[in-house]
Order: C-alpha cells, then sequence, then structure tokens
C-alpha cells in the first residue's frame, strides 16, 4: 500500500520544483542539508528538475552537532555537484543561552532549527532563491518538526512522500547507499535520534498512518486486526491531534469577511 512507481513520482516532484520556480522569477533553490534522507533527496530531486548550477546547500552545524552528518552532507555535494556554504551556529546559539547545558533539549532543538532556518531564509534574499523544504509526510502527519524551523520553507516537493516513500524514491536516484542507511536523526543533540524520540518505529507508524489516512479506517477492532497494538495507535493518534496547528496557517479570528483570494484579477484583463 506505500509502494509508489518511482519514475512517476520523480517525474512529477520534478515538474512541481520546476514549475514553482518558473512561477516565482527567482535564480534556483537553497537548502539546509544534513546529511539525512529527506534533505538529500530534496536536493537531488531539484538537480535533476533544474540542473546542480540552480541549486545551492548550506551545512548549519553546531558545535555539538555529529561530525558524521557534516561528512554525509558533503558526500551529497559532491554527489550532486552543487554549491555549498558552512555557517557554524554555535555564536548565535551560544550568545543566547548563558548555559545550554542547563536548557532543555527539546527547547534548545527547536532554537537551532529556528536560527537555521532564519539564516537559510536571509540567504535565499541574498541571493535571489527560494527556500526548498525537506520534511516529509510522516513528519508533517505527527508534528514532527519545529514550527517556522525545519518544516518552514517555500515550497515542499517530499511533503507528500511516507519516510518509507521516501527511502524508495532515495534508491531510484542512486543516493549514496550510507545515507539511505543511517539511522534517522534530527542531529539537535548528541545521540539524538527521530525513532526514539517519537517512540514509534518508521516503517511500523507508515503503515498505521496510511491505513487511516489514506484508507480511511478508524475503526480500532480493524486497526487492531491488522497487527497495530491501542498502545501504538493511541501514540500515533495522540501525535497528529496535539500538533494539528503545524499543518496551517494560525488561527485568525474570524469576523466575517472574505478569504483573501490568492491573485486578484480585474475583469477585462488576462
Amino acid at each position: 500500500m506505500l509502494k509508489i512507481n518511482e519514475a512517476e513520482t520523480a517525474q512529477k516532484l520534478e515538474t512541481f520544483v520546476k514549475d514553482r520556480l518558473i512561477e516565482s522569477g527567482l535564480n534556483g533553490y537553497i537548502l539546509g542539508l544534513s546529511g539525512g534522507i529527506d534533505s538529500s533527496l530534496s536536493a537531488t530531486i531539484a538537480v535533476k528538475a533544474l540542473g546542480s548550477d540552480k541549486v545551492f546547500g548550506l551545512i548549519m552545524p553546531y558545535s555539538k552537532s555529529s561530525e558524521q552528518s557534516e561528512k554525509d552532507a558533503r558526500k551529497l555535494t559532491d554527489f550532486l555537484g552543487i554549491k555549498t556554504e558552512k555557517i557554524e551556529i554555535s555564536p548565535m546559539i551560544d550568545a543566547y543561552y548563558e548555559d545550554i547545558k542547563k536548557i532543555d533539549p527539546v527547547r534548545a532543538g527547536n532554537k537551532m532549527a529556528r536560527e537555521r532556518m532564519s539564516i537559510l531564509f536571509d540567504k535565499a534574499y541574498e541571493k535571489n532563491l527560494l527556500v526548498l523544504g525537506t520534511s516529509n509526510r510522516t513528519e508533517i502527519c505527527l508534528g514532527y518538526g519545529t514550527w517556522y524551523g525545519d518544516v518552514a520553507c517555500s515550497n515542499n516537493p517530499i511533503g507528500m512522500l511516507y519516510k518509507t516513500q521516501v527511502r524508495t524514491l532515495a534508491r531510484y536516484y542512486n543516493i549514496p547507499e550510507s545515507i539511505i542507511l543511517k539511522q534517522p536523526s534530527a542531529d539537535l543533540w548528541p545521540g539524538q535520534t527521530d525513532e526514539a524520540e517519537l517512540g514509534l518505529e518508521y516503517d511500523q507508524v507508515d503503515c498505521l498512518l496510511y491505513s487511516i489516512i489514506e484508507n480511511s479506517i478508524t475503526d480500532r477492532n480493524e486497526l487492531n486486526q491488522a497487527g497495530f497494538e491501542n498502545s501504538f495507535i493511541d501514540r500515533a493518534i495522540g501525535l497528529v491531534n496535539r500538533f494539528y496547528f503545524k499543518r496551517d496557517l494560525p488561527e485568525i479570528a474570524d469576523l466575517g469577511l472574505n478569504t483573501i483570494p490568492d491573485r486578484i484579477i480585474l475583469n477585462g484583463e488576462k
């Protein structure tokens, strides 16, 4: 049920990033490269669609970030042939927190994610580029991302791919196997992994989310019969429900006015 037609999906996503760039009138895309599979896939899609000269990567480590993450990011840039810049975020983070050791790691991780996105949008302005998104559908469903941090972007080519589908498409594009096989991690603190923080394994939760969201199966007994335990179901649904707000713009108080249109075209004009 999570199978995709790789060639057809790749073509759709390449067309998407190309069309959005043409509509914007800007020069290309910029994205943060973590050395992980999601940013690697987004960058690869953009390069295949537009060429390596239209994609720019930023590597933004903190002093305690994994050295392997940067090595994997460099491996991806060599694979794609794109230009890259490294910007250390340690000075900004350490200037804000007097002693980061005393700060809750999730809070500090959110600050780092927002700092990186702030830098990305600033560099995008400098270079006349769009910021390319890197969040997959599993993360979006579960709210596993920093609001106005890593989930912020100009557009996102992989936002309708579940994590297991990201792996499938990464292999289609021949992304280095070491990147595909590495344990998913936002690298926000030493030893952090996505699955440990979520309390869910991607392969299993993808199947559950697909059953509920794509196949509209909301009967608990039916989900149990499919092999999902109640504690697992409750954990996943709890995250989906708790972080619903991350999937929308902030709510605006309703005073009965009309919705602002995406574009205004006056009568007699095209």
